[in-house]
């Protein structure tokens, strides 16, 4: 499968680092960016097993995954990541893509339409948030709770009834079990990540938004919200909505369509703009 490409990539950013993976072939670039689970394992090393995942966009696309910077900083905001995004574009010569982002990422992703919309020729915003409602407050708060008293498992455990339904939670759940038995030496990253979300606030910039959007969804989701992404979906001109029912945040997993709803998506836009 050579047109995967993958390969693990790290560039220096304002005096620190950051990790990031790229694959694929295509001509056109796609940049996804991961939600707060970034805070406790970046980008590196997982170039392969992402490109797998994703190997459907491998095939259209020159696919980039950026994480945080590595030294981050309490206070570090969306928007300054989005920032560092940009500057990232720069240096690799990436004069413009297509964004997706997922959860936190989405966060990202609003704010990189904002701020640098020459950047962003179109947008998925999956099960994310413009601002923060009280369903984020009860799960990032108790994350970060956990995270003071040093309880990944915890942490793990809840993301996973938190994230899926039906049958898969319960693997889910055993999955998240394994990955519990590596507990982190430090919280700090992954507090940031949270606080980042909770001050996250662009909803009254949302119209600024111009380039095509797609907007999706869960209505069961546990983590941000659904009414999140049907109130960003009346704000954003032009965008586009699609709800999945009886899902939650882990959708983009769960959901045997997600993926190709995706790519049609921006197949369409594609198409539009050429």
């Amino acid at each position: 499968m050579a047109f995967l490409n993958a390969k693990n990539e790290n560039i220096r950013i304002d005096g620190t680092d950051c990790d990031y993976i790229s694959f694929g072939s295509g001509i056109d670039i796609l940049i996804m960016l991961p939600g707060v689970g970034d805070g406790f394992r970046t980008a590196k090393g997982v170039a392969v097993p992402f490109a797998m995942m994703y190997r459907k966009f491998a095939e259209h696309f020159k696919v980039y995954v950026f994480s945080r910077r590595n030294n981050i900083l309490d206070g570090f905001t969306t928007g300054d990541m989005a920032d560092d995004i940009a500057v990232i574009m720069d240096d690799l010569g990436i004069e413009n893509a297509a964004f997706f982002g997922v959860s936190q990422g989405g966060m990202i992703a609003q704010q990189m339409a904002i701020r640098h919309p020459d950047k962003v020729s179109s947008l998925v915003l999956a099960v994310t948030a413009s601002r923060p409602n009280e369903i984020m407050r009860d799960s990032l708060g108790s994350w970060m709770e956990m995270s003071d008293r040093d309880d990944y498992a915890g942490i793990m455990q809840d993301t996973a009834e938190r994230s899926y339904t039906g049958t898969y939670l319960e693997r889910a759940k055993m999955m998240y079990a394994m990955l519990a038995l590596n507990s982190p030496k430090d919280y700090t990253r992954f507090k940031v990540l949270c606080s980042s979300c909770l001050e996250h606030d662009a909803y009254e910039d949302l119209e600024r938004i111009s380039c095509p959007t797609l907007i999706i969804g869960a209505d069961s989701d546990k983590v941000l919200g659904g009414e999140a992404s049907i109130e960003m979906a009346a704000k954003i001109p032009d965008s586009e909505l699609y709800m999945y029912e009886g899902y939650s945040h882990g959708v983009y997993e769960q959901a045997k369509d997600f993926n190709d709803r995706v790519l049609r998506y921006l197949f369409r836009q594609k198409l539009r703009s050429s």
